[in-house]
Order: structure tokens, then sequence, then C-alpha cells
């Protein structure tokens, strides 16, 4: 069943946060986006001229309107408007117990413009208490007033603490878990992403998360997926405006699996005798060529976002490459209906991680995960 999101937020009129950003996450990964707006603000990559919040009777009615007849999933909470708005919505998400609740306490644009009075900022301890996770940037947390672990034991929440606003070249972005059952602390940590790229990366982080919780998937599985979508949707930043520009996440296509159990096809491989030769015919086909490794591998991007590649070592005939949501879970299960593997999960040195088995005909076939090494790895063919 396709996961049903409501997301309470602020409109941007740029497209680059908010509830477009947050629209473009979810249908990017196969939910469908419900809305109810609780600001317009006008705004674009320079900054936010001016904000005019919705009354909290029709935030509330929205909310009304779509729970009754659409129902939802999950929550995603953004720009909240006002206080009286904040406190309103925390009472109405009691009436969905169950309904898992992702919580983005915006205060500040990227641009630097307030978007939350200290009344607000107040007011979102009741919405933490609804909340299933919380994900604030560094300077959020600071605004908080409380440590990571303060808050998880205040508000039986999970807490994101979202790291892009450190320094150095490594972002670091840790989960502190409300589940005893679950590691109290995990982090993740990635190279830097040197663009200007970045506005709505906290709104489309925390759609992302909700769409995961929608389908049912744990909260640091959620994460994963979602900051990996984040990162994607950077690297493929349109490149508009004049200051901190939108993301692509009308791009991130083939790059993320919304499913555990429903392998995607997207990478081929065909062995070649001469690379060269090889690569000037694909990319006179049209081919973008992504890797070169001569002379014994080059990779190259299609239209939509499926990669292909030639070999000239180590491949004797194709071998076809299905992406899954989690491969390991994947793995066990198919070894429990009796499919025999080549090679059980392994952590390769270009990035994925690869199982290998055979089809009944004796084809080679390859379940891995791979997230933007796939097609955005370090050595990413500069002209690309």
């Amino acid at each position: 069943m396709t996961p049903r999101i409501l997301i309470i937020a602020g409109s941007d009129s740029g497209g680059g946060a908010g509830i477009q950003a947050d629209i473009k996450t979810v249908t990017m990964l196969g939910g469908h986006a419900m809305t109810a707006i609780t600001a317009l603000t006008a705004q674009n990559t320079l900054g936010v001229t001016k904000v005019h919040p919705v009354p909290t009777d029709m935030v509330l009615a929205q909310i009304d309107a779509v729970v009754k007849d659409l129902g939802v999933d999950a929550v995603k909470i953004g720009m909240i408007g006002s206080a009286r708005t904040a406190l309103a919505v925390a009472e109405r998400l009691g009436e969905l117990p169950g309904v898992p609740v992702v919580f983005d306490p915006v205060m500040v644009a990227t641009s630097g413009a307030t978007l939350a009075d200290e009344a607000t900022i107040a007011a979102f301890e009741r919405l933490m208490d609804r909340a299933t996770v919380t994900t604030p940037n560094l300077p959020e947390l600071e605004a908080l007033g409380r440590d990571p672990q303060e808050l998880v034991a205040a508000h039986g929440c999970a807490v994101l603490v979202k790291g892009g606003h450190g320094t150095g070249s490594q972002v670091t972005d840790r989960l502190y878990s409300a589940d005893p059952e679950d590691p109290p602390h995990i982090e993740w940590s990635d190279p830097r992403i040197e663009t200007e790229a970045t506005h709505g990366t906290g709104c489309t982080l925390s759609s992302a998360i909700a769409c995961g919780l929608a389908q049912e998937w744990d909260l640091p599985a959620a994460v994963t997926r979602a900051r990996r979508f984040v990162r994607i949707a950077m690297r493929e930043a349109p490149g508009i405006g004049r200051g901190h520009g939108p993301m692509g996440q009308q791009a991130v296509r083939l790059d993320l699996n919304t499913s555990f159990f429903e392998p995607m096809l997207n990478q081929v491989t065909v062995p070649a005798q001469d690379l060269a030769a090889s690569e000037r015919f694909y990319r006179l086909l049209g081919l973008r060529q992504v890797v070169r490794a001569a002379p014994r591998y080059a990779r190259f991007e299609t239209e939509g976002g499926a990669t292909f590649s030639v070999a000239t070592e180590g491949y004797a005939a194709p071998v076809v490459y299905f992406e899954c949501g989690d491969l390991d879970v994947t793995v066990a299960y198919l070894q429990q209906q009796g499919v025999a593997f080549e090679q059980e999960p392994k952590d390769e040195p270009w990035g994925w991680r690869e199982a290998r088995l055979r089809d009944p005909a004796g084809n080679s076939i390859r379940l891995y995960q791979a997230g933007e090494m796939r097609r955005f790895p370090p050595w990413r063919v500069g002209d690309a």
C-alpha cells in the first residue's frame, strides 16, 4: 500500500524547502504527500522577505480533512507558524495513536531568517511529547536548551542531532534512542559535500524518515536511507538561484530502494576486450561516463539514473545487479527459502556491499547496496 504522509509545515515560494521539498521527497520515495500548510512565506535562495502564518483553525481543518478521508501512516512536522498552532497540533496528534511522528523543529531558515519566536519554541515541548523522533540541527539543539539525552528522557522521543552545521571535512549525525531495546547512541559519518545547494536539507531528511517509518522500517534503517537520499539530492542540485540553492530531489530515481524485499534493477556489467573502443561506442550512444579506470573498467550513467559498466577483467559474461533496501535482510530471507549464494554480503573496496549468486540458467546475479557510491564515487569523472 502506498504510504500516506501528512506534512504539517510552511510553504516556500522558492521551492527549495518547506512543503515543496517535502512533497518532492515523499513522491520520489513512493509515498502520497498530504499537507496542512501552517504559513506562507515569500522567499528565494537569498532569504525570506515575508511570513504570513495560517490561522490555527485553518491548519486544524486541513488535518481533519485528510485524516477523515485519506488516512495517515506517518506525520512530518516542520515550520509550525505560531505557538497556538503548535499546541493545537500537539493536541490533534493525540487523536492518532500509533502513527509515527517526525518533528523537525524549524527555527531559522538556511538564509538566516527567523521562522519561530520564543513562544513558539517553548511550545515545541508539547510537540516533542507526541513525536517518535525529533531532528534538530546543532543551533536548534542549543535553542532547545537541553542535551539530547535530557530531551529523550523528558519527552520519550528519539532525538537525531544533525551535524551539518559543524566544522571539519566529515558530517556526523547522531541518533539518541528512546527504545531501551535499541543501542542508546548510533552515529553516521560521511565526507562533507562542498556545495551551496543546502536549502531544504532538514525538510528533506525529516520527510524521508517519515516515509521509512510509514513503511514500517525501524528508525535506524529509516534514518540511513533518508541520509542517502539527502546526499544524492545535494549532488544532483540543479544549480539555480544566487544563494543557498535548492536540491535535486527529482533526480534521485534509482539510487535508493523503497522496499527491503523488492530488489531494484539499476546496474549491468558486460565484458569488453578494448576498453577505449567500448568507451567511445557507449558515449556515442549517449551514455554519460562517470567512472574511468583504464585499461580495465568504465561505468556510464543512463537517462533515469541506471548505470551500465564494461570490464576487461573479471567478467566472462554479463552480470546483472539488483540493489536491495537492506542487503543483509534480503540475503537472510532468501537463504531461509533455500537459495544458495556464492558469496555472502561483503564490503567491496569500491564502496559497494555485495552478495553473489546464480539463477537456474547459470547467469551471474549480484545483490548489493551502493547508495551514492554507484553514481557519485570519489573517483567520479570530473567532467561527467
